[in-house]
């Protein structure tokens, strides 16, 4: 399944999972990491990581995930290894979904959208995350500037960090939950959508179970595959029907295998296996 260069994200997505699997390797320059491949935690140590995933795992899986803060805290020098780790996926024929998890609202989310989804800008990638607790309006700048440049958005849904359910799981006026807004307003989003919406959620792999609709017409970010204790049994369980549009993320695990460039492409084979045979 191919499909145009200017086509919607989450058709170009959908082209990319049938063609390279649906697997999103992050990649992470934690401390911890840095160390256990033999590296220094300073920028030089963040690119050789970093570079060497992408070299690994790019031109093979169909997204990639960068976690924008692992390569911020590295100041200048850190956000420039990041533009050439999107450069470089995208130039491997790999879609780039930045972690970026911004909210704002206004200029400043519209500032934001330019920075991420403006094809003009060294940190253009193809999506998104972002955090829609300002109110799911507050993301309008960054859904109009995606839809503008055929590129994508993953708000928080559900995720599995212990204080997550006391929030997302709270009740509005009208009976519905936080998680429940969220995701009708990105079915909003993807209304008349064909073959897959470009707006999406992220959903953790371990939280249990749910109630919800997870049925966006858009794609689901599962974190927490691998090393998180996610499982393909798990994704089955809590996404039923909507497994199909399921991105499994997994990043220590696959990392963990580094720094061989073989050895790091093998453990994404053999994730990406199980989660195909799944979807």
């Amino acid at each position: 399944m191919t499909t145009r260069p200017d086509a919607p994200f989450g058709a170009r997505l959908r082209a990319a999972m049938s063609a390279r699997g649906p697997l999103c390797p992050g990649i992470d320059p934690h401390a911890s990491l840095l160390a256990a491949w033999g590296l220094p935690d300073t920028a030089d140590g963040c690119e050789r990581f970093a570079m060497t995933a992408v070299e690994a795992l790019a031109p093979v899986v169909s997204s990639i995930k960068p976690q924008s803060a692992f390569f911020e805290r590295h100041g200048s020098r850190g956000v420039a290894v990041l533009e050439k780790v999107i450069a470089a996926s995208r130039e491997s024929g790999c879609l780039v979904i930045l972690d970026v998890k911004r909210g704002d609202i206004g200029t400043t989310a519209q500032a934001y959208a330019d920075a991420y989804l403006d094809p003009t800008s060294p940190l253009a990638s193809d999506a998104i995350t972002a955090s829609p607790y300002l109110g799911f309006g507050s993301l309008a700048p960054m859904i109009e500037t995606a839809a503008r440049h055929n590129a994508g958005v993953f708000a928080l849904a559900l995720t599995s960090n212990p204080e997550a359910p006391r929030f997302q799981h709270a009740r509005t006026a009208d009976g519905s939950t936080i998680a429940g807004e969220v995701l009708a307003g990105l079915r909003a989003a993807n209304e008349g959508a064909e073959s897959l919406g470009s707006f999406g959620a992220v959903v953790g792999a371990t939280i249990g179970s749910t109630e919800e609709n997870l049925d966006i017409n858009g794609p689901l970010l599962v974190p927490g595959i691998g090393a998180q204790g996610g499982t393909a049994d798990d994704v089955r369980r809590i996404f039923g029907a909507a497994v199909r549009n399921v991105v499994p993320t997994s990043t220590r695990e696959i990392l963990g295998a580094g720094p061989s460039v073989q050895a790091l492409r093998e453990a994404a084979a053999r994730a990406n296996d199980e989660f195909a045979a799944l979807l």
